[in-house]
């Protein structure tokens, strides 16, 4: 059915592609520094280091892939300068050099991020960027990078939302852990409600948009998630009560403390669940708008009480 070339396929996302690709009959190569989440597809894994462009050309061009779907990239919030995060730029800027060589080449997906706009930003355009991190910051450049010397192919950006499910790591599976282990408390009457999506939903529609034709320069961004926001407090409840129990209430001010907490464990390099930022995060609406995806994906194949139970059977089995 063709050669598709996953960049990070070892990470949350890409391991949910591989499976997805795999079961469709696609030849499928997986470039990462790290070793694949799931061990099944270690044989379709070749340890590469994208901001090397000449080992990064040498695999891509000898794969000759028809697709590539672009997730590879440092994700966490941890960087102290953008040179922290050059997976996302320098490795980006050399995929589309590389591209230029592909003669088979039909179609290029390039993952950025929701988080090139601040919450509750509701951008105006493609080109309205408000980022408030060093890593959003390094994925407006990933999109600059993308616009500046475009593939020859057809293109298209992807901006993930709050994506969880099977194969997942933080926050998400933090969140997950915590009501399964009963530790997990509703922030007074401070829950947001936010664009989640469930991971299998996201497949669905990086597949749809991969394999559509996406050549209108000015629709070529589409964020992932499911089409339905939803409040954290009703989101928590939806997995208690698939374990049995009611999560209970902290006033906010206590939440606040922990948090300060958390940052002081911060400065000491030493990881806590809760930080001001996630905090911030935790109790801020960030809804958006995914009418370029619905157009394309418009019915998604996982309803969310299924995909919890499917999350939640997915974590026991892989304590």
């Amino acid at each position: 059915m063709g050669k598709i070339l996953i960049t990070g396929g070892s990470g949350f996302i890409g391991t949910n592609l591989i499976e997805k690709f795999k079961h469709d009959g696609f030849d499928v190569l997986n470039l990462d520094v790290k070793k694949p989440r799931n061990k099944a597809y270690i044989k379709y894994w070749k340890k590469t280091d994208i901001t090397d462009l000449k080992e990064f050309k040498q695999v891509v061009v000898s794969f000759s892939p028809d697709y590539i779907v672009h997730l590879a990239a440092r994700t966490d919030l941890d960087g102290r300068s953008l040179k922290d995060y050059n997976a996302n730029t320098i490795g980006v800027e050399n995929l589309m050099n590389i591209s230029r060589d592909l003669i088979l080449l039909k179609k290029i997906l390039i993952t950025s991020s929701m988080l090139v706009c601040k919450s509750g930003h509701k951008p105006k355009d493609q080109f309205d960027y408000s980022p408030t991190t060093i890593y959003g910051e390094s994925k407006v450049l990933t999109e600059k990078n993308v616009w500046s010397r475009p593939p020859l192919c057809d293109w298209a950006i992807l901006r993930p939302t709050s994506i969880w499910g099977p194969w997942f790591d933080i926050p998400y599976k933090t969140f997950f852990d915590m009501v399964l282990a009963k530790k997990y408390y509703h922030i007074g009457n401070k829950g947001c409600t936010k664009t989640y999506g469930y991971v299998k939903n996201a497949i669905f529609q990086i597949e749809k948009i991969l394999f559509s034709d996406t050549n209108n320069d000015l629709n070529k961004v589409f964020y992932l998630g499911d089409y339905k926001p939803i409040n954290i407090e009703v989101w928590g409840n939806e997995i208690a009560n698939e374990l049995g129990y009611s999560i209970k209430k902290i006033p906010f001010y206590i939440i606040k403390l922990v948090a300060f907490f958390g940052d002081f464990l911060k400065l000491l390099k030493i990881n806590f669940p809760m930080t001001s930022f996630r905090l911030k995060n935790m109790t801020t609406d960030n809804i958006v708008n995914l009418e370029n995806t619905k157009k394309i994906a418009p019915n998604l194949p996982f309803e969310r009480r299924n995909a919890v139970r499917k999350t939640i059977n997915w974590l026991k089995s892989n304590k």
